[in-house]
């Protein structure tokens, strides 16, 4: 597959008074035409900050990418002017928030703002306008559509709100859409419909997707390959299937050991102790040293690289070391990645959500 965007070495800080924040530190990944990335890991890991630099939607200050490049389709958006991203952001790139009531306009009508985009970027008439907005309204799943694009969000319900938003991302039919955790805010029965119209969407459209996430069900739904991050970091990243049924860092045990399931109703909960270090002065070695029950001496010393797996898993952790103790996750954790596994498994296979 083609590449469509490819991230090398992201650096982004911020500049506090309390000193520099480094949100996010050497960050590396791609994306490919069509395809799904999702990118997991607890609040604060530095999902959010990553792709909103891609969009270059933070705030400068006290916000600033230190170093790294973002090619999209070959062209490094870091080095763009605002006005440049402009006449990108909304047309070829397009992001998808986490609450819709706080990303749309309480004072326009629906329609307008969905024709905003389509009148800059596609030098649409009113009336053509007009009518691509019938279309996206009716694409997304909102009835009566002619009606409802002259009413107000505060009008519409929190899924149809969301279902707005993603007509609004939709509408100049990027090449690439972020989606920063869109299903949050919403109840478990809109979630699934929303997530289920993003697939449809991208089937039709053959447009690539980032899925910002800290819920590994969804993943398991939605993804072709999975970026797990911690202190900044991508710690691993593979398919959805290497993630599931072969993962090799001690967070992403973490993460598929802390999900609750049918399999494991009678048992406690695992839960990874401690909490996230401080981004303004992050540990020495690796960063989850303090909170990982199986660290080695070297942890505490030296930052770990990236170790091959497979050709498409790659994890960060010294545990893969050829000199390295074999370690496996305890077996309460393993029958929830199990549990985790089947339930993908069956959900892929049924395709539904």
């Amino acid at each position: 597959m083609e590449k469509l965007l490819e991230v090398n070495n992201l650096h982004v800080s911020f500049d506090t008074y309390g000193g520099e924040v480094k949100a996010v530190r050497g960050v590396d990944f791609d994306v490919h035409k069509g395809e799904t990335l999702a990118i997991v890991g607890e609040s604060g890991s530095g999902k959010s900050v990553t792709t909103k630099a891609l969009m270059q939607l933070l705030p400068k200050p006290p916000a600033r990418i230190k170093e790294g490049e973002v090619l999209f389709e070959g062209r490094d958006l870091a080095k763009l002017s605002e006005k440049q991203m402009q006449k990108i952001r909304g047309k070829d790139l397009s992001m998808i928030f986490q609450d819709p009531m706080t990303s749309l306009n309480p004072t326009m009508k629906v329609g307008n703002q969905i024709m905003e985009g389509l009148i800059k970027h596609q030098k649409m008439s009113k009336g053509e306008a007009k009518r691509r907005v019938l279309e996206l309204l009716e694409l997304v799943g909102i009835p009566d559509a002619e009606s409802r694009m002259k009413q107000y969000p505060h009008q519409f319900s929190g899924g149809m709100r969301q279902r707005v938003v993603v007509a609004i991302a939709l509408a100049c039919n990027p090449k690439l859409l972020i989606a920063d955790e869109p299903t949050t805010a919403l109840d478990v029965t809109i979630q699934a419909q929303i997530l289920e119209l993003m697939k449809n969407i991208q089937k039709k459209t053959d447009s690539a997707i980032i899925f910002i996430t800290h819920d590994l069900g969804v993943v398991a739904n939605v993804a072709d390959r999975v970026a797990v991050m911690y202190a900044g970091k991508i710690v691993e990243i593979g398919t959805v299937d290497d993630i599931f049924y072969n993962p090799q860092h001690p967070y992403t045990w973490g993460l598929l050991g802390s999900m609750p399931s049918l399999d494991s109703a009678d048992e406690d909960l695992y839960a990874i102790q401690g909490s996230p270090p401080d981004m303004i002065a992050p540990p020495k070695g690796d960063a989850f040293a303090a909170r990982n029950d199986y660290a080695l001496k070297i942890d505490l010393e030296q930052e770990p690289p990236m170790f091959k797996v497979s050709d498409s898993h790659y994890a960060a952790t010294w545990l893969l070391h050829e000199h390295a103790p074999e370690i496996e996750p305890p077996e309460s954790v393993k029958r929830r990645m199990k549990g985790m596994a089947r339930s993908a498994s069956g959900n892929s296979e049924g395709d539904q959500l």
